[in-house]
């Protein structure tokens, strides 16, 4: 029987750029080499109207399911799949198309870690200097020791509570939506130290606003919030989308001018897609390599606090004991990773099999454990 408190924490959950993880990983299975990766990306916007090329029935099958099992899976509103940057299967639902941004979730935050490895590149940031939070600069303040590498391991030691019991009591949701929404950096680094950094592992949006507000402070000294979303709208667009052709991206700010860099993003299944493929091809667009391989090397390696997290992004490794699952790691190849946003948000990425897959849409908790088995058994017949 469905309660009146589960009926309002569904809802409250629809409104709240988190995902809740609480079962345990298998064992992952040894990639084998990859080729090396295409250079540029072809989708269908850039090819006409030719359709996909057809894909085997069995697998097309596979497919479909996501679309066919809305009641085991949720409602699946795209999803596209690449093989070596070109579409082989491109679908919608109903009300639907090529043109639908699509809201990311905590897909965002990958976005917000690429975004960093741009300013660590450029030697304006340091990846292992203590974050420059004026907050934390105190004498004496654990915080002090806090580094941009602990921020994107989600090992900063700040206190947060990604979800409440009930939801609405969590911190996310307070940031998002509540007390916090208009200066959301401000709520998330007066937050105190819980633990020392780099001790342990507590997934947490706030750690990405923090990231989103180091980004902004480090391309403007100006607080004026309109100054701050011009510095970072012009940063995005000139390092990322335009380079990518990702022109549906839409970033969302606070009324303080920081970038909601741990939740709300807007973009097309086929951006989101081209951002798959930008991480597949290991930081190079078109040619061109615009991230360090040194970075995707970080961005992609298990983090000491838990092998299923890398850099802002999740892997397809076995994670710590009652940790859940967040892939298939008993399943598909150890160098598959994945931005995954609340409510079933997936960019996948399997290097090893040339693959990038988005699947966009509205899921429930209680369909995750499908919606993973689906996304596992299309991903192995491909």
């Amino acid at each position: 029987m469905i309660t009146k408190k589960r009926l309002l924490a569904s809802g409250a959950l629809a409104l709240v750029g988190v995902w809740s993880l609480a079962q345990a990983a298998g064992q992952g299975t040894i990639a084998p080499a990859a080729p090396g990766p295409a250079m540029g990306l072809s989708l269908p916007d850039d090819r006409g109207d030719a359709p996909p090329p057809a894909l085997a029935p069995a697998i097309q099958a596979k497919a479909d399911a996501l679309f066919a099992d809305a009641g085991a899976v949720g409602e699946t509103r795209a999803l596209l799949v690449l093989r070596d940057g070109e579409p082989v299967y491109e679908r919608y639902g109903p009300g639907f198309g090529p043109d639908s941004k699509m809201i990311s979730w905590s897909m965002a935050k990958s976005i917000t870690a690429v975004l960093t490895g741009f300013l660590v590149s450029d030697g304006q940031l340091s990846i292992d200097g203590p974050a420059p939070v004026a907050a934390w600069q105190r004498s004496g303040d654990p915080r002090g020791a806090i580094t941009l590498k602990h921020l994107l391991h989600m090992t900063s030691g700040l206190e947060h509570v990604e979800e409440g019991d009930p939801v609405w009591n969590g911190d996310t949701v307070t940031m998002l939506f509540g007390t916090g929404a208009p200066d959301m950096a401000a709520f998330a680094e007066a937050k105190p130290a819980a633990a020392a950094a780099g001790e342990r592992f507590n997934y947490s949006s706030a750690t990405s606003v923090i990231l989103s507000d180091i980004l902004a402070d480090t391309l403007t000294p100006s607080k004026s919030p309109e100054a701050r979303r011009e510095a970072v709208r012009d940063f995005v667009s000139g390092r990322l989308a335009e380079p990518l052709g990702m022109t549906s991206l839409t970033p969302e700010f606070d009324a303080a001018g920081t970038m909601i860099g741990s939740s709300i993003m807007h973009a097309t299944a086929r951006d989101y897609a081209r951002f798959g493929e930008f991480l597949r091809n290991r930081g190079v667009a078109n040619g061109q390599r615009l991230l360090p391989e040194s970075w995707m090397r970080f961005m992609l390696a298990p983090s000491p606090g838990d092998a299923g997290y890398g850099g802002h992004i999740w892997l397809n490794r076995p994670r710590p004991r009652g940790a859940a699952e967040a892939l298939w790691p008993d399943r598909g190849p150890n160098d598959l990773f994945a931005c995954i946003g609340h409510q079933g948000q997936y960019i996948i990425v399997s290097p090893s099999q040339r693959l990038t897959i988005v699947r966009l849409g509205i899921t429930t908790d209680a369909q995750f454990p499908e919606l993973r088995r689906h996304l596992a058994d299309l991903t192995a017949a491909l």
